[in-house]
């Protein structure tokens, strides 16, 4: 290569590189972001029109509609029932139990734990309508009925929080197993061996070593299956369609009920606008009370090999 051309590859300013990526970005994020800021502070209804701009939309939200409160008891519920007792307690108790047994029973066990991530939603929720209908022939209710003489339950009328908490939370388990079984297959070796070496028994392995490792990895795990959470609604869209009425509906769900059946999608914009901003504010407060820098900081010490 001559050096012409070799002054004028390193004369290449970075953006051009960036340039398809900072399109995508512009065209189908920052776009969308500012046409839902428009909206927000529209009125548009189900007929699309939007008419002149004001904050009615925004005087809803703060201070007439009667019924958010109780969405967000809702969503607060929901998001911390799943996250604490799934998403991240049953994931470590995964990860940890398939990492102790031989390694291709926990691949196999693994694989089969993580099918309904890659299965389509309406056939999982379907499965979860199967499972819990009220009819007597429901795979719950022939057990209920047939083997402990129980009167038929209905679930997702008596507990749907129960309900929807377990069929998301199952879900978002094989996440941090698959995230945290491959922290714990990174612990050096060496470290293993000399918990063994000064006689450290299997309980003292799993808080010496074991737990330690997995800080990190739960802390990531944590902002964003919080920030998941809370705007994914599909699965409860599908089984419990919200309620009992508005028992079961989170914000997420709520922001879909006043767009799409309403027609109140200018409202709708502006409940999205806020969600937006609050995952932004959740984002900034979690990177700083778990010190996520850290996990991104290069290593003190480099070892040559």
């Amino acid at each position: 290569m001559s050096e012409n051309a070799t002054t004028r590859k390193r004369g290449v300013h970075p953006a051009y590189w960036l340039a398809p990526a900072i399109s995508v970005l512009a065209v189908f994020f920052i776009a969308p972001m500012l046409l839902n800021l428009v909206m927000a502070f529209s009125d548009m209804g189900s007929n699309l029109h939007m008419g002149a701009l004001g904050v009615d939309n925004l005087q809803r939200l703060v201070m007439t509609d009667k019924r958010l409160p109780a969405v967000l008891l809702t969503t607060l519920t929901y998001v911390a029932s799943t996250l604490l007792l799934f998403n991240l307690g049953m994931g470590i108790v995964l990860a940890i139990a398939t990492t102790a047994i031989p390694p291709k029973l926990g691949a196999l066990f693994r694989g089969i734990w993580f099918l309904p991530r890659i299965s389509p939603s309406v056939l999982y929720a379907l499965l979860w309508i199967w499972a819990v209908d009220p009819s007597p022939h429901s795979l719950i209710n022939q057990v209920a009925v047939g083997v402990f003489g129980w009167p038929p339950l209905n679930l997702r009328n008596d507990h749907p929080m129960a309900l929807i908490v377990v069929a998301n939370g199952l879900v978002g388990a094989s996440f941090a197993m698959v995230i945290l079984t491959a922290a714990i297959r990174a612990i050096p070796a060496h470290l293993w061996h000399a918990a063994r070496v000064d006689g450290a028994g299997e309980w003292s392995v799993l808080r010496h070593v074991v737990l330690p490792a997995l800080k990190g990895p739960v802390r990531f795990i944590a902002m964003y299956q919080a920030l998941s959470l809370m705007v994914t609604y599909e699965y409860i869209l599908l089984i419990t369609g919200g309620g009992p009425v508005y028992d079961t509906t989170t914000y997420a769900l709520y922001i879909y009920r006043r767009a799409f059946e309403s027609g109140a999608y200018g409202y709708g914009a502006m409940l999205a606008l806020a969600l937006m901003l609050f995952g932004v504010l959740l984002t900034l407060l979690q990177w700083r009370m778990m010190n996520m820098r850290s996990q991104f900081a290069p290593p003190r010490i480099e070892v040559m090999r």
